[in-house]
């Protein structure tokens, strides 16, 4: 039979009547099954799965005496003694307990191709055995030819070690430490032809590294706050204001460059320009230092308690303009008030920790509460509940609770500031309605709302 027509249907056909055709070939080759269990694969092909059993290779006198199954696309049983060809995929059946074979993929694709080779030259789509063992022996070939491509393509994509290496040598000589930044940088501001417009770049890329705790530190220990300090000292305002901006990074949370600064001055030269003359940008960077000071530092909370602190922030929360400073003052005041209670109240706990008690100790002996009485800090905080920001009046009534301990009694006597609790806590009764409308149970007017309800209560029922 010829094959005179290319159309796909065809040469579907073709595929299917030579399968059926190769499996009765094989078939008629039988002879007699070889007695023992072992799944035997025939040489010649290309290696698949196999059922967990040992598997064999069939020597030229072995295969004469086995049957060969030729496995097809579909799973069919394997009987004891059959062999199949290297290549096909076989498994074992959990459910029946029997070994199943099929047509591995490379036999798919070599089939495939033989067939239309066969079907292009004309020739009959019909095999001789000698023809199927140089088939399945071209199958192995062709899997281990894409193995070497498979492997030559992986190694494209990487490059060699010694390449690697030399390149990352390459790269550590111009990796700089962070220690090493800090010194160039120090060392190009001390410069005597340096610009000013370079000094204040200078400052912004120290402000960045010292927010690490071992850079901040590492920036004192090479001359860095003393530096600090002269910029403070100088007649351009940015350079004051970077500088203070710098230090306030450097002293956040970091008690090794608190004690330091404390030690040398700092809070003085600060305070020093809270009380004068300054753009108010100049004095919001100077506060934050301030802040950053202060926190969790008893022993400078006291030095500023006794050095007039107070009174300066005082004078800055009355002064024309400083609306923008005023939250931030009480939230310096409400942070100081708020550490200083909780650590008096973990102290009413019997704790035996040395340091614990010393920390104790600091805090009590911190004036900050009689101060803020005598300083009118129970009428002043109130003022900020006139303005319309909702952030600033959410930390004024934070610092009012704060402050309620001593001022209590001056709340009570100040009939602007109940009228006004009273008008907030209608504003806020709507906006909490709003907020629930929306799907929103617990939100930010409704924090607001609590804050107002729990003063209330205070001036009431305490």
């Amino acid at each position: 039979m010829r094959a005179n027509c290319s159309t796909r249907g065809l040469f579907d056909g073709l595929v299917c009547a030579f399968m059926l055709l190769l499996c009765c070939q094989l078939s008629a080759t039988t002879v007699s099954q070889k007695p023992d269990t072992a799944l035997t694969v025939v040489e010649g092909g290309d290696g698949g799965g196999d059922s967990g059993e040992d598997a064999t290779t069939a020597t030229e006198d072995e295969e004469s005496i086995l049957k060969v199954v030729q496995p097809t696309s579909e799973w069919q049983t394997l009987k004891p003694g059959e062999a199949v060809p290297r290549g096909s995929h076989v498994r074992l059946n959990l459910q029946t307990g029997q070994r199943e074979v099929r047509q591995g993929e490379e036999q798919r694709k070599y089939w495939a191709r033989k067939l239309r080779e066969k079907v292009e030259e004309g020739q009959h789509h019909s095999f001789s055995t000698a023809e199927l063992k140089e088939a399945l022996q071209k199958m192995e070939e062709l899997h281990a030819e894409n193995s070497d491509n498979n492997e030559d393509t992986v190694r494209s994509q990487f490059r060699p070690l010694e390449e690697l290496k030399r390149e990352m040598a390459d790269l550590d000589m111009l990796v700089e430490t962070d220690a090493q930044i800090l010194s160039r940088l120090l060392a190009q501001f001390r410069s005597t032809n340096i610009t000013t417009e370079r000094q204040l770049k200078i400052l912004l890329e120290l402000e960045y590294l010292v927010h690490q705790v071992d850079n901040a530190q590492t920036l004192f220990s090479m001359g860095g706050l003393q530096i600090m300090l002269d910029c403070l000292n100088s007649s351009n305002y940015q350079l004051q204001e970077g500088s203070a901006f710098v230090l306030g990074s450097a002293l956040s949370s970091n008690p090794v460059v608190q004690v330091e600064a404390a030690e040398n001055g700092t809070l003085q030269r600060l305070l020093t320009l809270l009380a004068t003359p300054r753009p108010h940008s100049v004095k919001k960077k100077v506060l934050f230092a301030v802040a950053s000071l202060l926190r969790h530092f008893p022993h400078a909370q006291n030095h500023f308690l006794s050095h007039g602190g107070l009174q300066v922030l005082s004078e800055l929360f009355r002064g024309e303009g400083g609306e923008g400073l005023r939250v931030r003052i009480i939230t310096l005041l409400y942070d100081m008030i708020s550490e200083r209670e909780m650590v008096l109240q973990a102290g009413m706990e019997p704790i035996p920790d040395a340091a614990h008690e010393e920390r104790l100790r600091q805090y009590s002996e911190v004036p900050l509460q009689p101060q803020l009485l005598e300083g009118g800090w129970c009428t002043l905080v109130p003022e900020l509940l006139d303005s319309s920001e909702h952030d600033w009046r959410e930390k004024t009534l934070r610092t009012l609770l704060a402050m309620a301990p001593v001022c209590l009694s001056q709340y009570r006597s100040d009939g602007t500031l109940s009228f006004t609790l009273g008008v907030l806590k209608g504003q806020y009764q709507e906006l909490v309605h709003t907020e629930r409308n929306l799907g929103e149970e617990n939100g930010y007017f409704g924090e607001i709302l609590d804050l107002l309800d729990t003063l209330e209560f205070k001036l009431k029922w305490l």
